[in-house]
């Protein structure tokens, strides 16, 4: 779509400036810990037309589209938004993003295209964020539950895409798109990845996740659940069952260990079972969770260490299950945390409390091998390290012991070597993590490409989604090369 011309809105650049930047609906903190609902208001359409109209539509390239990392139009749908113009404005951002509805909650918006918007520096930024999931929910609604993705004329081709999170759903949406046979296989008994089993529900409704899905497989992509690629099957034993390429989109999703005493004391728990037992609904739990029940965590002391998202997600989860006590313990202080501010504003806002500068140092049990307490040690930051951020340094003799019932590690995600240690030709960096070309997926083994966090380590779900879009546009070229090739090989000797 065009970018609508400056002269065809319908007020000037100076009656836009005074629009009053327009604070995002939430629910009250005291009602919003009752419950693992979407924190959020849904804005009404005068609402989203009123914030779409504060957009001064910059000249091209626009910043905020310069900050998405899948480079949608976002002056052009502010412009169908202020008109009204609700479908096209989805229909324009699903042009560059295979799942706008899933972007417009989890992105980082305030680092990414908010982040780029100029009103930023004056009196806050379009609500761009807010309004694409505006205009995704409302087609959604309108169109009554289904999305229909366009489906290309059958190439006869048939593609394996290996993880059904948001890169290998990206990549397989846009082979349907280009006509190509596409199954998804999974080791999970669901789709989605991360966003179904490490995403709790009041940032990402489940039933938004699921979805999309089902317009993948009102498409035609087909789904294989409880397949471990490296165990149950190999990347070669897809191309022996008639699979052309493969695209790896598995993620990094092994949990950091923490090496102090007692981590393997009961009350001691991963971020990612924590999670899933807490999040997600027993009947799609993977089966190494089967049988252990939800995790019980009412009235008791919950210590939570990392500074990331999950560890805000652990956070706000325990809040809900009616902890207690919830506190995070961070190494480093605030100004060094890599988790969003936004996500830590609200878990504040609902209880959790903070302590920075605090290292834990040993976990301690009582006589049953159940966790009690915690020794930490306090820490001053010193020179920066390889991250670039301030080295953290234990303070002599500042060790204190905290009583605590379940402590939970989101430290970080490592990636999974399985797929690099079972694919001959494959190579891997970094304790698993798959080279790959960054601007098509393309791996050192023919016909086998990847993306997202399984190349690169744990980063965005967007920039997973456009890790899919990219691979999927090479392997597409790949196909294409094959049947040339396929094709000269038929033709008679002169």
């Amino acid at each position: 779509m065009q970018k609508v011309p400056s002269e065809t809105l319908p007020i000037n650049r100076k009656e836009r400036l005074i629009i009053p930047y327009l604070e995002l609906p939430l629910r009250d903190p005291e009602e919003r810990i009752c419950d693992f609902d979407d924190i959020h208001i849904p804005l009404t359409p005068e609402e989203a037309q009123r914030e779409a109209s504060r957009c001064i539509h910059c000249p091209d390239p626009a910043p905020c589209m310069q900050a998405c990392p899948v480079n949608n139009d976002i002056p052009s749908a502010m412009w169908l938004i202020e008109q009204g113009r609700f479908l096209e404005a989805a229909a324009l951002y699903r042009e560059t993003s295979s799942m706008p509805e899933i972007c417009s909650r989890v992105c980082p918006h305030e680092v990414l295209c908010q982040g780029g918007c100029v009103r930023s520096a004056y009196d806050g930024p379009v609500q761009t964020g807010m309004l694409e999931r505006f205009v995704t929910d409302y087609e959604r609604r309108v169109k009554g539950g289904l999305v229909e993705v366009p489906v290309g004329e059958p190439t006869g081709h048939k593609v394996a895409v290996v993880g059904a999170g948001p890169a290998g759903l990206s990549c397989a949406e846009q082979l349907r798109q280009r006509g190509h046979d596409v199954t998804i296989f999974d080791a999970k008994p669901a789709p989605g990845g991360l966003l179904v089993y490490g995403i709790p529900n009041f940032k990402l409704p489940k039933d938004v996740v699921f979805a999309r899905v089902d317009d993948l497989k009102h498409a035609g992509v087909k789904f294989v659940f409880n397949t471990k690629i490296g165990v149950d099957k190999t990347i070669d034993d897809l191309f022996a069952e008639g699979f052309d390429a493969v695209f790896i989109g598995v993620g990094a999703n092994v949990d950091a260990p923490m090496k102090v005493e007692g981590n393997d004391l009961n009350g001691v728990y991963p971020a990612t079972e924590f999670l899933v037992r807490a999040n997600v609904p027993p009947e799609i739990w993977p089966q190494e969770y089967q049988g252990k029940g939800k995790l019980e965590v009412e009235g008791k002391k919950v210590i939570v260490v990392g500074g990331g998202d999950t560890a805000a997600d652990c956070l706000r989860t325990s809040v809900r299950l009616k902890a207690a006590e919830v506190t995070c313990v961070y190494r480093r202080s605030e100004a060094e945390m890599p988790g969003g501010e936004k996500d830590r504003t609200w878990a504040k806002e609902e209880g959790a409390r903070y302590m920075f500068l605090t290292q834990p140092v040993k976990f301690i049990g009582d006589e049953e091998g159940n966790l009690k307490a915690v020794e930490c040690v306090k820490m001053k930051l010193g020179e920066p390290d390889e991250s670039g951020r301030r080295r953290p340094i234990p303070i002599e003799g500042s060790n204190f012991v905290m009583e605590a019932d379940i402590v939970v590690l989101a430290i970080g995600y490592w990636p999974d070597e399985t797929i690099g240690k079972t694919t001959p030709g494959l190579k891997t960096y970094n304790w698993g993590l798959i080279v790959t070309d960054p601007e098509t997926g393309e791996t050192t083994r023919p016909g086998v490409y990847a993306g997202g966090d399984a190349a690169t380590g744990p980063d965005l779900v967007v920039t997973a989604v456009a890790a899919g879009r990219r691979a999927a546009a090479a392997i597409h070229e790949y196909l294409l090369r094959l049947d040339k090739e396929k094709g000269a090989s038929e033709q008679p000797a002169p």
